[in-house]
């Protein structure tokens, strides 16, 4: 497997791992799946930021999943915590990809000056709470059926790891 940033010709791969969890699982609560112009408007806005978004390859280059981060909130206080998103095509689920790829933004995120990551678990998934935590993410919170999608109600559990230095020292006072 290979991980590397994101480029434009990657959107459509990545629109379509996207909508389908949309439209069948519960990760998400968009309901409409976003068209590539929309995915490819998300990834210039991340990269307007600087903030990394990353792609995995299987051994022969198709991709199998993505993820990335934004700033978790848009306040200033905030600009040091981020917010993970990890979408992996559904067919390959199970593989490590995951993992390799979770890893991979947490250094991305470290490296651009991020201190702490949240993830944000729509439906509360029994597999992606499982997969942040093997990789040291904590349970910080859980939200009460605060979504509604495929007939039920979903909670959304919050879990959050530390970055390099965390909340160990000051960051720099320079603004990004």
């Amino acid at each position: 497997m290979r991980i590397e940033p994101a480029s434009d010709d990657d959107v459509p791969e990545m629109a379509a791992i996207y909508g389908h969890h949309v439209l069948h699982g519960t990760a998400s609560y968009e309901t409409v799946p976003p068209t590539t112009a929309e995915m490819a408007a998300r990834l210039a806005s991340a990269r307007r930021a600087g903030w990394p978004w990353l792609v995995a390859r299987d051994g022969e280059g198709a991709l199998v999943g993505y993820a990335y981060v934004n700033q978790f909130r848009d306040r200033a206080a905030y600009r040091y915590a981020c917010e993970n998103s990890i979408y992996i095509r559904h067919d390959r689920r199970g593989e490590g990809i995951g993992t390799a790829l979770l890893r991979a933004l947490m250094d991305a995120a470290t490296a651009f000056g991020f201190r702490q990551m949240f993830a944000v678990i729509g439906g509360a998934e029994p597999g992606s709470v499982a997969l942040h935590a093997a990789c040291g993410f904590v349970h910080a919170g859980r939200m009460h059926a605060i979504g509604r999608k495929h007939g039920r109600w979903l909670d959304t559990v919050y879990m959050q790891a530390g970055l390099g230095e965390g909340s160990s020292t000051a960051p720099p006072q320079e603004p990004r």
